[in-house]
């Protein structure tokens, strides 16, 4: 089957299309065909916006389709459990758009009905593919700085647009589910273990969202990871990872470009390391291709994004009750 191309299919005209529209164009392996939305007209002029040859007016159209392989899910966040199950019951393998879900129980029945259905269902956490990445895990297994003690990570930027999605409680908006899980994937990714205690703390903002996060994690060894997020501050991304005998800086670890640089520092000397990357979100889509294709599994499996949202429900839990929360 590694001669076959999979043909892929949008579910929605969400912002987000555009950066994985071209990877899709550019990988050998996978082709975009299709785009569904809620109606044919707008379907029709996003297609002809894109050069996306087929449009379907309604998202069940482009499900009912024998021509699509692969649907991508990049819809609100209280939508991702729904069509995501939907398109695996229909036969489709999913690239659905983080966070995967807004509760463990969501993930299991996503999972339940992959496994019936024989489809690779995975999250889009496009960071995870690029060799930035994987440098720095391999750094940090390779004890080039110790003993892991802390993981700091944080991601904010100024959310000035009204009425958007984010800010909508019933959609699942808020800071930790857009942009905070970013550092507790990366924190979690970095310890390879899963915490068994966390802490958070929120600000709300008047629609009811948490606007600002922040979180401490306790992982097993006493390692801690410490987050912050939010759409009221101005726009940083950065990962600190501390050792025992140095620490690696990563400057743009979410979204690294195709020229990054990896910093290490024991005691008052450092180290630059240089990493070229491809386009951000190719990782993604040739890991789908991986999978498919080739039968290989997925680099974000089900049960690691499992393991994510539990962290990230037990921190909001923590911060609604102002107590830490146990992980089971």
């Amino acid at each position: 089957m590694s001669d076959r191309k999979l043909r892929w299919g949008l579910l929605s005209t969400a912002r987000i299309n555009r950066s994985l529209i071209p990877p899709l164009r550019m990988s050998p392996r996978n082709e975009l065909v299709a785009v569904a939305s809620r109606t044919q007209e707008k379907a029709d002029a996003y297609a002809r916006e894109w050069n996306i040859p087929v449009a379907y007016g309604s998202y069940e159209a482009m499900l009912a389709s024998p021509d699509i392989d692969v649907v991508y899910v990049p819809l609100p966040n209280s939508m991702h459990e729904h069509w995501t199950i939907e398109a695996a019951k229909a036969g489709k393998h999913v690239l659905c758009e983080k966070p995967l879900a807004i509760s463990v129980g969501e993930v299991d029945a996503i999972r339940a009905v992959a496994e019936r259905a024989g489809v690779v269902v995975t999250e889009a956490f496009m960071y995870r593919h690029h060799p930035q990445t994987l440098k720095v895990k391999e750094l940090v297994d390779a004890g080039v700085i110790g003993q892991v003690r802390l993981v700091r990570g944080s991601f904010s930027f100024n959310l000035t647009r009204e009425g958007d999605v984010r800010l909508d409680p019933l959609l699942g908006g808020g800071s930790l589910w857009d942009v905070g899980c970013y550092p507790v994937s990366y924190a979690r990714y970095i310890v390879g273990q899963e915490p068994v205690e966390v802490f958070g703390r929120k600000v709300v903002g008047r629609t009811g969202v948490d606007e600002t996060f922040t979180g401490t994690l306790r992982f097993p060894g006493n390692v801690y990871a410490q987050i912050d997020c939010s759409f009221r501050a101005t726009f940083r991304t950065h990962v600190e990872i501390v050792g025992s005998e140095g620490a690696i800086s990563v400057l743009h670890p979410f979204k690294p470009g195709k020229e990054e640089h990896i910093i290490i520092a024991r005691g008052d000397e450092s180290e630059r390391i240089a990493v070229q990357g491809p386009e951000l979100y190719l990782g993604e889509v040739e890991d789908m291709a991986d999978a498919v294709l080739l039968g290989k599994p997925p680099r974000i499996s089900l049960a690691d994004s499992r393991a994510n949202i539990a962290a990230l429900v037990a921190l909001l839990e923590s911060a609604e009750s102002g107590q830490p929360v146990r992980m089971a």
